[in-house]
């Protein structure tokens, strides 16, 4: 009897803590991987929910009342190789909308289905073999320190580091920053961070909200065909629709700013949703209620960003989306001459970034077999930065002032056409008008006189066109093969770049790769209006016909499944640059491989070359039972070669970079609390940098380098370990989640680079950031 009442009251107790779980709606849609076509009649399964439905006639499927948790989907179709997502979470707060692209089968097999050998990263673009991965919004929210910002994310891959802790910015493969290339649904997007500067990739925040990303791809070498101006990698931006059925919220509190979102449906009987993000800082907020100083570092910054989706019945659909950032930051002079520790204390500043982007896509399905996407966008950047100087009389000494604004008109469009499911050609073309305005005044050094460096203003274009193929002979094998052109109409400098992928899936735990790719970039624009004043005081623009830089890309990668969830993969890479931009004077080493985030207006000419090369191995298990790691080292060596004819190291050749990214959640037996912990950890060869002679720099009272050695000392090893401990709760159709970064954990302070201080007369050391922790608390119903 005892045994009885025991296991009676087992069961009353769990029959309520199941009564009592939380439920949410999970839907989506099955398309072709290709030309996007719904697949109506798929088969999609839960199996631990023991749960399988039927898409209906335009790919769409609906699961009602899934408990919140994470779930493994299958999806089955005939004449498809099976689709499979991993770790599927289910929130009670917002519905969960999930697209399935699926693979044709391009040979039958005995059975009907395919096992498909799921890799949770494969990219979105399937032209893209090898140096690519897909990354999820997930991963920028769950990541130790990435702070929803993709590229902070991205420095948890293998051979990519950040340049500066203040700074987003990244070095791929001993790249410059400068040669990433970011797109967004299909358009080449201007640089989207605040407090970005001319020619940058980076800044110190992102504009871009988690609310609108959806899954995307990051491309580190030998770029599919479509990709263009580029030389170290490729953000592949996507973004979510709103949800078309249900109004949605989000609101978001923490250090980096408050957040705002809706999306929603436009009505009931229209599919059309639109989604909206808005941002403002709170350190600007402080500011405004006089808890901080606005003149002294308060960043200032706000963003909005939107997704507008509108389907038609037989005119395809249209997508209406964009972004905008206003950002800036000032520095008040310091007017007490006693309290001049530094010399920093004796400059104003006053810095201002401000960017937007629209764009109005269309996309249309042609019967069974073409799809094509246009695609036509606005953008303009504006930046500026007015530096002055307090003499020892206490007089004002204007020594840098710059305004650069660039507005873009694009067009573009692509088509993919599927002859069968062996062959496949996708084309294109992506057109862009710029007007640019350039204002640059400056002084080499303290003391010197303010010269004009530039003042421009006209309108330029570029002309982009592809075309690629993609070949499979069988299930496993892979072939792409691809042509890129692209022109600059300022000088007529034109590249045609050959581009070429394979890959073999060995067996269903093996596979190995390889890819080739010519590629090219254009400098930045004000960098060709450089001006140059001659005794008799006339004027040259010695950087008018420039080339462009040009890199050979060589690529082989071999993957190895060890489990399940568990693969280790060895990608080995050669990177061969030519016609890089030096400076004319045999004496000189300026190269722009070594440009951080500034530009240059040295009379350039393209006789230097560069080459980087070294193999990354990592070891990475895919998030199961909550938990997920991945250990990756990159060892890598990175030159240049300057007029002077002398190989180099560059900035960036660190030699070496061990990263270990880690997470465990701990789930109630109810799902309805998940408590996170997140680490990564950066072990990286140090920076370069170039000695500065001291006896000099005292004579003249300025940082003077010895430019024969240029980059021969090596900052100390990078280490930093960040932290991130997250609660979430689920309730009735809400969920809250709070979570606490602590970036640099350990306080260590790394070295970024070093100066010499009039007003102590001694070398300086600057440093990185310390230790900082970053608050968040949002919630979504």
């Amino acid at each position: 009897m005892r045994i009885l009442l025991c296991i009676a009251l087992s069961l009353f107790v769990k029959i309520n803590s199941l009564q009592a779980q939380y439920t949410q709606l999970l839907r989506g849609t099955v398309t072709d991987q290709v030309i996007q076509q719904p697949l109506p009649g798929a088969t999609v399964s839960i199996a631990s929910l023991g749960k399988s439905v039927i898409t209906d006639a335009e790919g769409n499927f609906r699961f009602n009342a899934v408990p919140v948790g994470s779930y493994r989907i299958t999806v089955t179709y005939m004449g498809f190789k099976e689709g499979v997502l991993e770790n599927i979470t289910v929130i009670s707060g917002k519905e969960t909308v999930i697209a399935v692209p699926l693979e044709a089968i391009v040979k039958k097999e005995v059975e009907v289905y395919l096992k498909a050998n799921t890799k949770k990263n494969k990219p979105l673009n399937d032209m893209s073999l090898v140096s690519a991965r897909a990354f999820t919004v997930e991963e920028t929210q769950k990541y130790a320190a990435a702070v929803n910002d993709p590229l902070r994310m991205a420095t948890a891959y293998p051979g990519v580091l950040a340049m500066d802790d203040g700074n987003n910015s990244i070095v791929i493969r001993g790249n410059s920053p400068t040669g990433l290339l970011w797109r967004m649904e299909g358009m080449d997007i201007p640089n989207p961070n605040h407090f970005g500067s001319p020619g940058s990739s980076g800044g110190g925040i992102s504009i871009l909200s988690s609310q609108l990303l959806s899954n995307s791809d990051f491309i580190t070498a030998a770029f599919a065909a479509e990709y263009g101006n580029a030389l170290s990698g490729v953000f592949d931006l996507k973004l979510r629709k709103g949800n078309n059925e249900k109004r949605e919220y989000s609101l978001q509190a923490g250090v980096l700013g408050l957040n705002a979102s809706l999306e929603g449906p436009f009505s009931k009987h229209y599919k059309g949703s639109y989604l909206i993000n808005y941002r403002y800082s709170t350190l600007s907020l402080l500011a405004k209620f006089g808890l901080l100083d606005p003149d002294n570092g308060a960043t200032n910054f706000q963003d909005l960003s939107y997704n507008f989706y509108f389907p038609t019945k037989k005119a395809g659909s249209f997508t209406l989306f964009g972004f905008g950032g206003l950002s800036d930051v000032k520095y008040k002079a310091e007017t007490d001459s006693a309290k001049w520790e530094t010399d920093y204390d004796r400059y104003g500043d006053k810095f201002f970034s401000n960017t937007g982007m629209t764009g109005l896509t269309h996309t249309i399905l042609v019967g069974n077999k073409l799809n094509i996407k246009t695609g036509v966008g606005l953008s303009e950047t504006k930046i500026g930065d007015d530096v002055n100087y307090i003499r020892d009389d206490y007089t004002l000494e204007k020594t840098y002032l710059d305004k650069f604004t660039t507005g873009k008109k694009s067009i573009n469009s692509t088509l993919n056409y599927k002859f069968s499911n062996r062959l496949l050609l996708r084309a294109g073309i992506n057109l862009h008008w710029i007007n640019y305005k350039f204002f640059r005044q400056s002084r080499d050094h303290q003391g010197d006189p303010l010269e004009e460096i530039l003042n421009a203003k006209g309108n330029t274009s570029t002309q982009q066109a592809f075309a690629q193929w993609q070949f499979k002979p069988s299930n496993n094998v892979s072939f792409n093969a691809g042509i890129h052109y692209f022109r600059l109409t300022h000088n007529n400098s034109s590249s045609v770049e050959p581009r070429f992928g394979a890959k073999w899936n060995i067996s269903s735990k093996s596979s190995l790769a390889a890819g080739y790719g010519v590629h090219s970039q254009m400098q930045t624009l004000n960098v060709y209006f450089a001006q140059q004043t001659a005794p008799d005081g006339s004027i040259t623009l010695p950087n008018k016909n420039l080339g462009l830089t040009k890199s050979r890309h060589y690529v082989l990668s071999y993957t190895y499944r060890l489990a399940k969830n568990f693969q280790v993969k060895t990608e080995f890479y050669y990177q061969q640059l030519i016609k890089v931009p030096v400076s004319i004077y045999d004496t000189s080493t300026v190269s722009t491989m070594n440009i951080q985030y500034e530009y240059i207006t040295d009379p350039m000419k393209n006789t230097g070359k560069g080459k980087n090369y070294g193999v990354e191995i990592s070891l990475e298990r895919y998030l199961q039972n909550n938990f997920y790691f991945t250990l990756s080292n990159s060892i890598y060596q990175s030159k240049y070669t300057a007029k002077d004819g002398v190989e180099r190291n560059t900035r960036f050749n660190g030699n070496f970079i061990a990263t270990l990214i880690g997470g465990k959640d701990f789930v109630n037996e109810r799902k309805s609390k998940t408590f996170g912990v997140n680490i990564k950890t950066i072990y990286a060869g140090g920076l370069r940098t170039t000695p500065i002679d001291l006896v000099a720099s005292r004579q003249k009272g300025y940082s003077v380098f010895l430019d024969k050695e240029a980059f021969s000392l090596q900052n100390p090893a990078y280490f930093r370990t960040d932290l991130r401990l997250s609660m979430k709760w689920n309730r009735r159709q809400l969920t809250s989640t709070l979570s606490l970064d602590f970036q640099n954990i350990t306080n260590r302070l790394n070295v970024f680079d070093q100066y010499y201080d009039a007003e102590k007369n001694k070398i300086e050391t600057n440093y990185q950031m310390g230790l900082l922790p970053v608050l968040n608390y949002k919630i979504e119903f």
